[in-house]
């Protein structure tokens, strides 16, 4: 879950609003001390409302744009962010009783927008859905790069590749800082192309012979595009399971990012067809009680009930504190004789990160040249050697810490330091 807060001349910017799920308050009590959804503790900025001039969304995922229909009521600023992300935004805030005040205001690719005493340039990236964007933040005394989630993409199958060329121009005046993603600090190389897993996952649905069902991402509109095309290939018919699914399915339609030869069927005819016509793409890849992944693992689905043969492929990497609950989930389909392909159980790809490995890293701090590099989004094994990586190829100052730790990245004597809070809350939902 992500809510990072910069402050200069007295005023704080906000840059996300995420949540997390199924984890504990405290990481020292027991396993079953847990919240479904939780957010990060917004009492330092809520108590101190006069000074936040507003909030920036960089992406549409969960962890990045979760918290804003529980936590804007506390907050009540305007919101900035692409039309992609604002139109996920503005479905997820539909069901609650606050949608028409609270203020989205869209922004385009590169265009800066002045907020309080901060200029925002939208720095377009790769990631794992649509329209994944960086910031660059300037004040009168320092210039920081808040990289968001990201990769470099050289085929990212919607949307368009990184633009080197747009990120040495940031370059042309110093970039005092870049706060960046953390999250495959440990793998070496390069992270693999979004294109790359269409081989993949075409052979792994060749090989079954009776229903395909695949745990994927919802928010993943380009791994969605390339199982559209796997089944096409492969003589199968594709449905959806879940709402957050059709909901980003509806949302890249209406963006003109999903192909229009690609058809779908609706989830009501999928027990009709024969079992070696049908894919299924389901919710749930990280074992999520609820989602529809479990409900067919549980034989409680009300569309569809799998049999002996049929075939599951995890299309996700597995986010770690998820183990117990995919691992229950993958026990129940084994003891039904449904057979469960993971990534590291493939020859060819079936997932693709949406991370930078450290190649990119490196890649992106040669463009950059910061001054000062800030690790996050991780654990702290993944901190630690984001900051190595930086020290490796000439970035002499790192930043490492915790939750809740503010850095002094110029010297701003106008800035309130106050501490910040540095718990989580739980979000009850109906």
């Amino acid at each position: 879950m992500n809510m990072n807060l910069y402050g200069h001349a007295g005023q704080w910017l906000m840059v996300d609003c995420g949540v997390s799920f199924d984890e504990p308050l405290n990481p020292d009590l027991p396993e079953a001390v847990k919240h479904h959804v939780v957010a990060p503790d917004p009492k330092f900025i809520t108590d101190n409302l006069d000074l936040l001039a507003g909030l920036i969304i960089t992406h549409a995922h969960e962890d990045h744009i979760g918290a804003v229909e529980d936590l804007w009521p506390r907050l009540k600023c305007p919101i900035y962010t692409t039309p992609y992300t604002a139109a996920v935004l503005r479905r997820k805030l539909s069901y609650t009783n606050f949608a028409d005040k609270v203020r989205i205001i869209e922004v385009n690719d590169a265009e800066t927008v002045t907020i309080g005493s901060f200029r925002a340039t939208w720095i377009r990236l790769t990631h794992s859905l649509p329209d994944p964007y960086g910031i660059l933040l300037e004040t009168p005394v320092a210039r920081v790069v808040h990289t968001g989630d990201w990769k470099i993409d050289r085929d990212p199958v919607v949307g368009a590749p990184v633009d080197a060329a747009a990120l040495q121009r940031l370059a042309a005046e110093p970039i005092d800082a870049v706060v960046g993603d953390s999250t495959n600090a440990l793998k070496p190389g390069w992270s693999i192309s979004e294109a790359e897993c269409f081989d993949g996952l075409l052979a792994e649905t060749e090989r079954c012979s009776g229903r395909v069902v695949v745990g994927c991402f919802s928010s993943n509109i380009a791994r969605l595009v390339t199982l559209a095309k796997v089944a096409e290939r492969a003589g199968r018919r594709m449905a959806v399971f879940g709402r957050s699914l059709e909901r980003h399915v509806a949302t890249a339609r209406a963006f003109g990012l999903w192909p229009e030869e690609l058809e779908l069927i609706t989830h009501q005819h999928v027990g009709y067809l024969p079992p070696e016509e049908v894919m299924v793409v389901a919710t749930g890849c990280q074992g999520e009680p609820r989602a529809a992944l479990s409900r067919l693992a549980d034989d409680s689905h009300p569309m569809l009930a799998m049999d002996r043969g049929d075939t599951v492929i995890l299309s996700a990497m597995v986010i770690p504190g998820n183990e117990v609950p995919i691992d229950t989930m993958k026990q129940k389909f084994s003891a039904r004789d449904i057979h469960v392909v993971q990534k590291d159980d493939t020859a060819l790809p079936i997932h693709a990160s949406g991370h930078p490995n450290q190649e990119e890293l490196k890649q992106l701090y040669r463009w950059l040249t910061p001054a000062l590099v800030i690790p996050t989004h991780g654990e702290p094994q993944h901190l630690k050697r984001h900051a190595e990586i930086a020290r490796e190829i000439g970035i002499k100052r790192t930043l490492t810490g915790v939750n809740g730790d503010l850095f002094r990245i110029a010297p701003i004597p106008s800035i309130r330091r106050q501490a910040i809070s540095t718990g989580r809350i739980p979000i009850a939902r109906s």
